[in-house]
């Protein structure tokens, strides 16, 4: 009897608690004095780093690494709704990241660049370590592939044949069957926070993070 050729896609996903925050905070001034607006920008930008040195630590955390921009400035003429051109408008912006290893201290430190002036919170990026997401990615790797067995063989055997046995396996695409591959392993990172206020507190829920992945697969069927 010919061998039958079967392929197939397996795929695997996880969900992991977040172990980073990575928090984007925007200093942002404007107004009609080139000189003061910078000097608004410079000031907010001194008061949320003076926040940072004493939660710094590389390898303890809870802040392990830090980043800010220069101060960008522009400046442009409004348009009033009359359609006259009004004065000019000086506009100066930075931003900072900071990441978090641990979350015991995100929300007052959160709280504490909020009540800065001109600063405020423009996202955070939950993740996971660079070795959990490596190990997640492994996992979900090797139970994509034991997908895609379990798949073969429940087709093999819904048409009548014995055991499968692999001759390829690849990341989507790569087989030549798919026109446009999805990513081998996607993680789905959490873009926002849950937040909540409770009693005066800002309370934060870091979202679990997905990892995931496909593999294709083709089989020998007899």
């Amino acid at each position: 009897m010919p061998e039958t050729v079967i392929t197939v896609q397996g795929h695997h996903s996880a969900w992991y608690p977040a172990e980073r925050a990575t928090v984007t905070v925007t200093i942002s001034a404007d107004g009609p004095k080139r000189d003061a607006v910078f000097a608004a920008a410079t000031s907010a930008a001194d008061a949320v780093q003076a926040t940072i040195p004493a939660l710094h630590d590389p390898d303890a955390g809870p802040i392990t690494r830090w980043s800010a921009d220069t101060i960008r400035v522009s400046s442009q003429r409004p348009w009033s709704n009359t359609g006259e051109q009004l004065d000019l408008v000086h506009h100066a912006s930075l931003d900072l990241t900071v990441r978090f290893s641990r979350f015991d201290e995100l929300s007052p430190w959160i709280e504490s660049v909020v009540a800065v002036d001109g600063a405020s919170i423009s996202g955070i990026d939950w993740s996971l370590s660079e070795a959990r997401r490596a190990t997640a990615a492994t996992e979900a790797r090797s139970r994509a592939v034991k997908d895609a067995v379990a798949k073969a063989t429940i087709y093999a055997q819904s048409i009548g044949l014995g055991s499968v046995t692999a001759t390829a396996v690849a990341d989507p695409g790569m087989l030549g069957d798919s026109a446009a591959p999805p990513t081998g392993v996607e993680p789905r990172m959490a873009m926002k926070m849950d937040a909540s206020s409770g009693g005066g507190t800002l309370a934060l829920k870091p979202q679990q993070i997905e990892v995931a992945a496909s593999v294709d697969a083709r089989f020998l069927a007899s």
